[in-house]
């Protein structure tokens, strides 16, 4: 989603939006980028709190798009 909720960790019941229908043909190597990416991103204490789950998405889905 729009504000990076889809990367939420599923409840045991599976109510997380990952879990939808909708979501469920996004690849779980995708997560773990994004993860992976806001991750390194947090490292620099100059960018930490100030780039969001949310924006690391964007800037994937534009690059993927301009891919």
């Amino acid at each position: 989603g729009c504000d990076a909720s889809v990367i939420l960790v599923s409840t045991p019941n599976n109510k997380a939006e990952k879990d939808s229908p909708d979501d469920i043909t996004l690849p779980g190597d995708a997560f773990d980028t994004v993860i992976k990416a806001k991750a390194a991103i947090d490292a620099i204490p100059q960018c930490r709190f100030k780039v969001s789950c949310a924006d690391v998405l964007a800037i994937a889905a534009r690059d993927v798009v301009a891919m």
